[in-house]
């Protein structure tokens, strides 16, 4: 499954750092970012996060919130978080329900073996909690200044 622009915000409900639960519809009356990531502590991760968390305050000034995704556990986010003072939520999707909801999983290969992975996309919903833009196969390296020039056009 895979979302199409003009989809609603799923209404889902993850654990996320900081020991807390996040529901998707809290967010809404407010612009959202939400991209997936491969895994914690990673290079092309870490640098996607860095510069969202560069640009955090142009995000939050235009009226958006980010959110990031992985398989990873609560206790990897929060180390995450804390090591690059990341300060936007992190949700853990270890049963992968908000990665298949997204159509975040797709068929990856490394050195010849083929598996079943996070696609490094982004997903922007407007303050309505519709679905305005995507990104797939994103690359990390100015991707979060490529998504801050969409909220900023909402």
């Amino acid at each position: 499954m895979s979302l199409t622009i003009g989809a609603p915000l799923p209404d889902l409900t993850l654990p996320a750092n900081g020991n807390r639960q996040v529901a998707l519809s809290s967010y809404k009356g407010k612009k959202l970012v939400v991209y997936f990531y491969p895994r914690d502590n990673t290079p092309g991760c870490t640098l996607e996060g860095q510069e969202f968390t560069a640009l955090y305050s142009e995000f939050v000034a235009a009226g958006a919130d980010i959110v990031g995704v992985s398989k990873d556990s609560v206790v990897s986010h929060d180390k995450f978080c804390a090591l690059f003072n990341f300060p936007f939520t992190l949700l853990s999707d270890g049963d992968g329900t908000m990665c298949e909801a997204f159509g975040a999983i797709v068929e990856k290969s490394m050195y010849g073996k083929k598996y079943m992975g996070i696609d490094r996309c982004t997903f922007l919903f407007d303050a309505n909690g519709e679905l305005q833009q995507d990104w797939r196969k994103v690359s990390a390296r100015g991707h979060a200044a490529k998504v801050l020039a969409a909220v900023k056009s909402l």
